[in-house]
């Protein structure tokens, strides 16, 4: 049986929205690496009652709690006296931490407020957890079942401690971790992938999952601990044949070929040393500013639309209704002039107006000249204005990453 953990985070900037709770995601990620099972999150405002009313129910249903929030020396902070009143304890002076915090001020050349001794009393069984990078120490301790952390509601302070608590954590807790393998396309969605999917038998115990993030969509399998690594690896290549040529990163195995997209690309031009110029009108600047930083865009150019396009490059396109010609005229073009490895070249089908309306499609042409040949790809883009342009980039890139991975040719 896995070790039931949860997260509880305390703060009426939490519960009314002011703050997004990053704390909350960032732990359920790391307790799950660990080997945890998070069951729940729960955050509630400054209310004593709340917290007592809360510390007790999950002190009789969980193995661990990692509770962020309310360290602080203000009258709002009632995380200690909360757990007090749940447990009966009283609070009690920790000379140590005291002296951690008035030395955190005396660094700083400044006077330590009276008010801030309140951060140096803890419940009498509690375990003082230090802390470097701020004057809240935390604290640890058993409640009934639940083994208890206590840290503070600012991000740095809390991943700074967190190093500390993982390994009390693995010393306390006999934790063995699942395994996720996660397969990362772009171009499909998640239905049809589910569908691709349909003739994969799924080994006992290993869980099939969907993420549909903003650029890609993940294909989670998460596997038992203990689960064959052959097995395991098996499993993952079925699948991300059964998906195809959409799948350009795995995450989880042991070749170090995962990644996001930009990732995979920047891996397969800098191993081979290729140079690329770009010209893109449906993305509007987009597909350059994800290469930002990259040594291997060598040009990067916008034009707002087909004859924009050609007159930047000097050539006479022969009529709009052949943008898969143009753009191919367009890429040799470029690729002479900027004597590159890859040209690529992205025009769209459709009007301004088309472009803006929300409800109204566009056909995206991609054309990437290269040393082995030209390739093709045309493509409906739908959407807000903002969304077609970061199709546009994503697809043009993915153009790139196909070729890279030698899956157009």
């Amino acid at each position: 049986m896995k070790a039931i953990a949860e997260i509880f985070s305390q703060g009426e900037e939490v519960v009314s929205g002011q703050i997004v709770d990053s704390n909350a995601a960032w732990l359920s990620r790391h307790l799950n690496e660990l080997g945890f099972t998070v069951k729940r999150h729960t955050a509630v405002g400054d209310r004593l009652e709340d917290l007592v009313s809360l510390i007790k129910e999950i002190a009789a249903r969980a193995d661990c709690c990692i509770c962020t929030g309310g360290l602080g020396p203000t009258c709002d902070d009632l995380t200690a006296e909360a757990v007090s009143i749940a447990t009966g304890q009283a609070l009690q002076l920790d000379d140590v931490a005291l002296r951690r915090i008035e030395a955190y001020f005396a660094q700083r050349q400044r006077p330590m407020p009276d008010i801030n001794r309140k951060q140096a009393y803890f419940p009498e069984q509690a375990l003082c957890i230090d802390n470097p990078a701020g004057t809240a120490p935390g604290f640890s301790m058993r409640i009934q079942r639940c083994w208890f952390v206590f840290l503070p509601g600012v991000p740095s302070e809390m991943q700074t401690m967190f190093v500390t608590v993982r390994e009390q954590l693995l010393a306390r807790f006999s934790l063995q971790p699942d395994r996720l393998a996660t397969l990362r396309s772009i171009g499909i969605g998640e239905s049809a992938i589910q569908q691709c999917l349909a003739s994969l038998a799924l080994p006992e115990g290993v869980q099939l999952g969907f993420r549909a993030a903003k650029n890609e969509v993940q294909t989670k399998l998460l596997f038992p601990a203990g689960f064959s690594q052959s097995a395991l690896r098996d499993c993952v290549q079925q699948a991300a044949g059964l998906i195809g040529d959409y799948v350009f990163a795995i995450d989880g195995l042991e070749d170090g070929q995962g990644g996001d997209l930009l990732t995979v690309i920047d891996r397969g031009m800098t191993i081979k040393n290729h140079r690329l110029a770009v010209l893109e009108t449906a993305s509007g600047g987009a597909l350059a500013a994800k290469c930002q930083g990259r040594g291997w865009l060598e040009t990067a150019l916008i034009a707002k639309n087909v004859t924009d396009a050609s007159r930047q490059l000097a050539i006479e396109p022969d009529s709009d209704e052949d943008l898969a010609k143009t753009a191919e005229c367009l890429a040799s073009r470029l690729m002479r002039l900027q004597g590159v490895d890859f040209a690529l070249i992205q025009l769209f089908q459709g009007s301004r107006d088309d472009y803006q309306q929300k409800d109204m499609p566009i056909t995206l042409y991609n054309c990437l000249q290269t040393g082995a040949g030209v390739f093709h790809r045309q493509q409906t883009l739908s959407g807000a204005a903002q969304t077609k342009q970061n199709q546009a980039a994503l697809l043009s890139l993915d153009l790139l990453r196909r070729t890279l991975q030698n899956k157009c040719l």
